[in-house]
Protein backbone atom coordinates (compact mmCIF):
# COMPACT_ATOMS: atom_id res chain seq x y z
CA UNK A 1 0.00 0.00 0.00
CA UNK A 2 1.21 3.25 -0.85
CA UNK A 3 0.90 6.61 1.78
CA UNK A 4 -2.69 6.86 0.34
CA UNK A 5 -3.92 3.52 1.05
CA UNK A 6 -3.63 2.15 -2.93
CA UNK A 7 -2.16 -1.01 -4.20
CA UNK A 8 1.31 -0.21 -5.61
CA UNK A 9 1.89 -1.75 -8.64
CA UNK A 10 5.01 -2.83 -10.03
CA UNK A 11 6.87 0.44 -12.28
CA UNK A 12 8.69 -2.02 -14.15
CA UNK A 13 5.15 -3.54 -15.62
CA UNK A 14 3.62 -1.90 -18.38
CA UNK A 15 0.28 -1.10 -18.09
CA UNK A 16 -2.18 -2.30 -21.45
CA UNK A 17 -2.28 0.66 -23.86
CA UNK A 18 -6.07 0.78 -22.77
CA UNK A 19 -7.06 0.42 -19.02
CA UNK A 20 -10.98 1.05 -20.17
CA UNK A 21 -13.86 -2.02 -20.15
CA UNK A 22 -15.41 -1.13 -23.82
CA UNK A 23 -13.18 0.55 -26.36
CA UNK A 24 -13.31 1.22 -29.99
CA UNK A 25 -9.42 2.20 -31.03
CA UNK A 26 -8.76 3.76 -34.33
CA UNK A 27 -4.88 4.13 -35.41
CA UNK A 28 -3.97 8.07 -36.69
CA UNK A 29 -0.03 7.09 -36.64
CA UNK A 30 2.98 4.35 -35.86
CA UNK A 31 6.31 5.44 -35.86
CA UNK A 32 9.31 4.41 -34.54
CA UNK A 33 8.76 6.27 -30.92
CA UNK A 34 5.59 7.01 -30.48
CA UNK A 35 2.34 5.36 -32.08
CA UNK A 36 -0.82 8.05 -31.77
CA UNK A 37 -4.75 6.77 -31.65
CA UNK A 38 -8.18 7.37 -31.12
CA UNK A 39 -9.83 5.24 -28.28
CA UNK A 40 -13.85 5.54 -27.48
CA UNK A 41 -13.80 4.47 -23.85
CA UNK A 42 -16.21 4.58 -21.00
CA UNK A 43 -14.77 6.15 -17.70
CA UNK A 44 -15.17 4.60 -14.74
CA UNK A 45 -18.33 7.14 -14.19
CA UNK A 46 -20.12 5.89 -16.83
CA UNK A 47 -19.32 8.26 -19.45
CA UNK A 48 -18.33 7.65 -23.24
CA UNK A 49 -15.68 9.65 -24.66
CA UNK A 50 -12.89 9.34 -27.72
CA UNK A 51 -9.58 9.82 -26.16
CA UNK A 52 -6.33 11.04 -28.06
CA UNK A 53 -3.96 8.66 -26.74
CA UNK A 54 -0.24 8.37 -27.81
CA UNK A 55 1.74 5.22 -27.27
CA UNK A 56 5.13 5.32 -26.09
CA UNK A 57 7.47 2.16 -25.18
CA UNK A 58 9.02 3.60 -22.23
CA UNK A 59 11.95 5.11 -21.06
CA UNK A 60 15.23 5.36 -18.29
CA UNK A 61 16.63 8.16 -16.85
CA UNK A 62 19.64 7.94 -14.69
CA UNK A 63 21.31 10.56 -12.03
CA UNK A 64 24.63 9.64 -12.02
CA UNK A 65 26.51 11.29 -8.94
CA UNK A 66 30.66 11.22 -8.08
CA UNK A 67 32.48 10.77 -4.61
CA UNK A 68 32.72 14.59 -4.65
CA UNK A 69 27.99 14.77 -4.80
CA UNK A 70 28.28 16.06 -8.72
CA UNK A 71 25.73 15.00 -10.97
CA UNK A 72 26.19 14.61 -14.77
CA UNK A 73 24.29 16.45 -16.90
CA UNK A 74 23.88 17.06 -20.79
CA UNK A 75 23.48 20.00 -22.49
CA UNK A 76 21.38 18.59 -25.44
CA UNK A 77 19.22 20.05 -28.57
CA UNK A 78 15.60 19.64 -27.77
CA UNK A 79 14.18 20.82 -31.44
CA UNK A 80 10.31 20.47 -29.78
CA UNK A 81 11.64 22.31 -26.65
CA UNK A 82 13.04 25.37 -28.93
CA UNK A 83 16.96 24.86 -28.33
CA UNK A 84 19.23 23.26 -25.64
CA UNK A 85 18.34 22.20 -22.21
CA UNK A 86 19.90 20.57 -19.29
CA UNK A 87 19.19 17.10 -18.56
CA UNK A 88 19.93 13.87 -17.28
CA UNK A 89 21.47 11.54 -19.62
CA UNK A 90 18.03 9.39 -21.03
CA UNK A 91 17.24 7.01 -23.27
CA UNK A 92 14.19 5.07 -24.70
CA UNK A 93 13.85 1.36 -24.15
CA UNK A 94 14.67 -0.63 -26.80
CA UNK A 95 12.80 -3.75 -27.36
CA UNK A 96 12.79 -6.26 -24.61
CA UNK A 97 15.42 -3.83 -22.57
CA UNK A 98 15.24 -3.84 -19.04
CA UNK A 99 15.24 -0.33 -17.26
CA UNK A 100 18.26 -0.49 -15.31
CA UNK A 101 19.95 -1.87 -18.29
CA UNK A 102 18.58 0.73 -20.56
CA UNK A 103 19.97 3.50 -17.52
CA UNK A 104 23.31 2.03 -17.74
CA UNK A 105 23.95 2.16 -21.26
CA UNK A 106 22.05 5.66 -21.72
CA UNK A 107 24.67 7.00 -19.25
CA UNK A 108 27.73 5.22 -21.14
CA UNK A 109 26.48 6.23 -24.81
CA UNK A 110 25.44 9.97 -23.98
CA UNK A 111 28.58 10.94 -21.08
CA UNK A 112 31.39 8.23 -21.36
CA UNK A 113 30.45 7.06 -17.83
CA UNK A 114 29.58 3.71 -16.46
CA UNK A 115 27.90 3.35 -13.00
CA UNK A 116 29.36 0.12 -10.70
CA UNK A 117 26.18 0.56 -9.46
CA UNK A 118 22.43 1.08 -10.48
CA UNK A 119 19.52 1.91 -7.80
CA UNK A 120 15.87 2.21 -8.87
CA UNK A 121 14.44 5.81 -7.20
CA UNK A 122 10.97 5.93 -8.96
CA UNK A 123 8.69 5.73 -12.25
CA UNK A 124 6.94 8.71 -13.29
CA UNK A 125 4.32 9.13 -16.42
CA UNK A 126 5.32 12.17 -18.02
CA UNK A 127 2.15 13.17 -19.52
CA UNK A 128 -0.37 10.98 -18.50
CA UNK A 129 -3.52 13.11 -19.65
CA UNK A 130 -2.74 11.82 -23.53
CA UNK A 131 0.18 10.01 -23.20
CA UNK A 132 1.38 6.41 -21.40
CA UNK A 133 4.97 7.08 -21.38
CA UNK A 134 6.41 6.00 -18.16
CA UNK A 135 10.29 6.93 -17.48
CA UNK A 136 12.07 4.98 -14.76
CA UNK A 137 14.67 7.15 -12.46
CA UNK A 138 18.12 5.25 -11.42
CA UNK A 139 20.86 6.86 -8.97
CA UNK A 140 24.12 6.16 -10.41
CA UNK A 141 27.28 5.09 -8.52
CA UNK A 142 30.86 4.46 -8.61
CA UNK A 143 31.45 6.39 -11.93
CA UNK A 144 34.84 5.95 -14.05
CA UNK A 145 35.10 7.40 -17.57
CA UNK A 146 35.51 5.67 -20.99
CA UNK A 147 34.25 6.88 -24.05
CA UNK A 148 30.87 8.33 -25.28
CA UNK A 149 29.21 7.45 -28.56
CA UNK A 150 26.63 9.85 -29.08
CA UNK A 151 24.16 8.53 -31.75
CA UNK A 152 23.25 11.08 -35.23
CA UNK A 153 19.98 12.20 -34.12
CA UNK A 154 22.00 13.29 -30.42
CA UNK A 155 23.22 16.66 -30.22
CA UNK A 156 25.32 17.57 -27.06
CA UNK A 157 27.00 20.37 -26.70
CA UNK A 158 28.06 20.07 -23.05
CA UNK A 159 28.98 17.53 -20.59
CA UNK A 160 29.10 18.87 -17.11
CA UNK A 161 29.46 17.72 -13.53
CA UNK A 162 27.65 19.87 -11.31
CA UNK A 163 27.04 20.04 -7.49
CA UNK A 164 23.97 18.20 -6.29
CA UNK A 165 22.57 21.53 -4.84
CA UNK A 166 23.91 23.67 -7.26
CA UNK A 167 21.73 21.67 -9.74
CA UNK A 168 18.74 22.13 -7.97
CA UNK A 169 19.34 25.44 -7.43
CA UNK A 170 19.28 25.45 -11.31
CA UNK A 171 16.10 24.09 -11.30
CA UNK A 172 14.32 26.15 -8.97
CA UNK A 173 16.27 29.46 -11.09
CA UNK A 174 14.24 27.89 -14.14
CA UNK A 175 17.82 26.95 -15.93
CA UNK A 176 16.66 22.94 -15.86
CA UNK A 177 13.01 22.65 -17.10
CA UNK A 178 12.97 19.10 -17.87
CA UNK A 179 10.87 17.19 -16.02
CA UNK A 180 12.59 13.37 -16.02
CA UNK A 181 15.22 15.92 -14.45
CA UNK A 182 13.71 17.64 -11.94
CA UNK A 183 12.29 14.81 -10.55
CA UNK A 184 15.50 12.39 -11.24
CA UNK A 185 17.45 15.25 -9.46
CA UNK A 186 14.71 15.42 -6.01
CA UNK A 187 14.51 11.85 -5.91
CA UNK A 188 18.52 11.43 -5.84
CA UNK A 189 18.76 14.18 -3.15
CA UNK A 190 16.06 12.45 -1.20
CA UNK A 191 17.75 9.03 -1.12
CA UNK A 192 21.34 10.27 -0.43
CA UNK A 193 19.56 12.41 2.54
CA UNK A 194 18.09 9.01 4.42
CA UNK A 195 21.61 7.25 4.09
Amino acid sequence: MDAFGSARRDPFVFVAASRYGERMTREIYKGRIVNLRIESVTLPNGTTVDLELMHHQGASAVVAIDDERRVILIHQYRYAAGGYIWELPAGVLDAGEAPAACAARELREETGVDARDIQHLGTIFTTPGFCDERIHLFLGRGLTDGTHGHESDEVIDEIRRVPLDDALAMVRRGEIVDGKTIAGLHLAAAALASR
